[in-house]
Order: C-alpha cells, then sequence, then structure tokens
C-alpha cells in the first residue's frame, strides 16, 4: 500500500452550475490509526446531485467533500472492525479515510450481486430511497399507474424497476434524451417514457397516463412536480425525495399546489435518513431479483480517482444512465 493518499477539495463556492476550477486535488500523507479508529482504502465512491446543494453552504473550503464510499479496512484499532472488512461510509471524494466503528456499515456481499450494487440498488441513499418512497411514503397498490421523474438516474431508475415488483400496473418515467427514454422502455422495462425538452411535462405525461397517476416518485421539482399533480388520480400521492431542477439557483415555482387538497391527494417531502430500518426488506426484496436478472443494477462508471471531478459534473449534465460511480484503483 502506498503512503500516501489523494482527496478533492472544494476550492470555490460554484456560481451557478459548478467548473472544474471549483475543486483541486491535494495530496497528503495517509493517517496513521489510532485508538477507536480504522484506515479505509476507498474502492468505489458515489457522485450525487445532492451534493450540489451541499457546496453552497454546507461543505467547508479546502477540505473533501461528504458523500458515500465503499472501501476496505486495511488497519484498524477499533472494535468491530478488522483488516478485510468491506465497509460502506460517507467519507468520499478521497482515496483513504480514518473512520469509526459508528460511522460505518460492515458490508456482507451477496453471492452474485456487485459490490458496486452497495452504493446503487442496495445503497441508502439510491435503493433505499426509491423503496421508501414507493413503500412507506406512497403505500404503492397493485394495479396502480407509477410516474417516475429523473427516471433514467440513480434513484429512478430503481424506483421504476421496484414499482414493478410492487406490483404497479403501468410505469411511465421522464428523462432527459432519445437514448434515455429508450434505455427506460428497452432495457429497465418501464411502459413508456417521455424527453421533458420535448414538450411541457404535464402534457406529455397526460398522454402517457390519460386516465391519470396514482403514485409519484419525485426528485426533481419545478415544471415535473407540477407535471405530476396535474395528473394525478383522487387520493393520488407524491413522494417527493429531490429537487434536482433548483440546485444550480434556477428554481421553478410550482402553481397548482392547490390541485393537492382538490383530488384529496397528498403530497410528502422525506430523507432516507429517517428509514434506515428499512433496509432489510428492501435487500429481502432486491438481492434475488438482481441474482435473476429481474432488476438490472443500472450504473455508470468512471475508472479513476483522477476522474472524481469528470463523473461528477458529467452526472449534473446528465450523461449517466442509472447509478454514477467512480471506481479507485490503488498500486
Amino acid at each position: 500500500m502506498t503512503d500516501r493518499m489523494s482527496a478533492v477539495h472544494l476550492v470555490n463556492r460554484p456560481v451557478g452550475f459548478p467548473e472544474a476550477t471549483d475543486f483541486a486535488f491535494v495530496d497528503a500523507p495517509i493517517p496513521a490509526v489510532e485508538p477507536g479508529t480504522a484506515l479505509v482504502e476507498n474502492l468505489y465512491l458515489s457522485v450525487d446531485p445532492y451534493m450540489r446543494q451541499l457546496m453552497d453552504e454546507v461543505w467547508a473550503l479546502g477540505t473533501p467533500g461528504e458523500g458515500r464510499a465503499i472501501g476496505r479496512v486495511v488497519a484498524s484499532d477499533a472494535p468491530g472492525l478488522e483488516a478485510g472488512d468491506l465497509v460502506r461510509h460517507r467519507n468520499a471524494w478521497r482515496t483513504h479515510a480514518l473512520v469509526r466503528p459508528e460511522e460505518v456499515t460492515v458490508l456482507r456481499p451477496h453471492p452474485g450481486v456487485p459490490l458496486s450494487a452497495h452504493l446503487g440498488h442496495l445503497g441508502n441513499g439510491t435503493g433505499l430511497t426509491a423503496y421508501v418512497g414507493l413503500k412507506r411514503i406512497a403505500g404503492l397498490k397493485r394495479g396502480e399507474t407509477v410516474f417516475i421523474t429523473a427516471a433514467a438516474g440513480g434513484v429512478g431508475s430503481a424506483a421504476g424497476q421496484i414499482a414493478r415488483v410492487l406490483g404497479a400496473e403501468r410505469v411511465i418515467g421522464s428523462a432527459g434524451s432519445p437514448a434515455k427514454v429508450r434505455h427506460l422502455i428497452d432495457d429497465l422495462g418501464f411502459d413508456a417514457a417521455f424527453d421533458y425538452h420535448d414538450g411541457p411535462v404535464a402534457e406529455q405525461l397526460a398522454k402517457a397516463a390519460p386516465e391519470g397517476v396514482d403514485v409519484c416518485v419525485e426528485g426533481v421539482g419545478g415544471e415535473h412536480l407540477e407535471g405530476a399533480i396535474a395528473n394525478l388520480r383522487e387520493f393520488g400521492r407524491i413522494a417527493w425525495c429531490g429537487a434536482i431542477s433548483g440546485y444550480h439557483g434556477e428554481s421553478q415555482p410550482v402553481r397548482n399546489l392547490a390541485l393537492v387538497q382538490a383530488q384529496s391527494a397528498r403530497l410528502e417531502g422525506y430523507m432516507v435518513r429517517h428509514h434506515l430500518d428499512a433496509q432489510d426488506e428492501m435487500e429481502a426484496l432486491l438481492v434475488p431479483r438482481i441474482r435473476s436478472g429481474e432488476v438490472v443494477a443500472d450504473e455508470t462508471v468512471t475508472e479513476g480517482f483522477e476522474h472524481t471531478v469528470e463523473a461528477f459534473l458529467g452526472m449534473l449534465r446528465g450523461e449517466n444512465l442509472g447509478k454514477s460511480l467512480v471506481h479507485l484503483h490503488h498500486a
């Protein structure tokens, strides 16, 4: 193992869409293990839309960013963590991290399931977010029609497939290009999908679901949320997990909230951190279906830590299919 580590620091507060110059790669000695800590060599890093929000105020300049990662323990002086353990934690944007036992989840990989799935369909920021939105927040029932926004992204690609497993009659998705629309239908089993650049979301959704929508997993906000509300059936439910459209300071108003009341519908926001106890039941549902191929572990993997910033910016531009990950290589 090398005695040096590398990290990506935020060095400027982005104005609008981030630029590569807002980040810097910084090398430093690998930190020594102290009592109660373990040293983790990261294997996979997740790059996600929510990180753009954190860059405005939360992330400190001149330090590595926060994010989910999978790594292997290489040295430990912490109870419950041993060299060789695979762990999931939140110290991404770096090749190595010192962690404490309470900061990590020790992974027990499932045979036949790729390790990267523990950040994707089995990850609490992706698959669990989708599962909780459908199962706990929206209470999806068999035979219902579901609309998934940003359906070709990490959460969306998981939500569409989970909706089918849970018994949805019809699954519709929005995406940002004709290629992504084809991917949703041909590869992920959506019944219909549309490119939101082709016209108003509300109008395109009405064509795809002429009888209305029962459930929506919504992560875009703005016109997408407005379009979902416009097409809700009576007693429809929207599980609201994000607002990507406003992450660069361009938020759009939602002008038809009164329809939620008029339709006796429900719009509920949620954070997955309040539902971590659903992890085991989500894995019990998905693991055998990932093994069998019924659920596709959809992901875009960028090779090499040195391309982390490129992967992040590409994800924000919508260049990924499914979950966006960085795979690290070590000497």
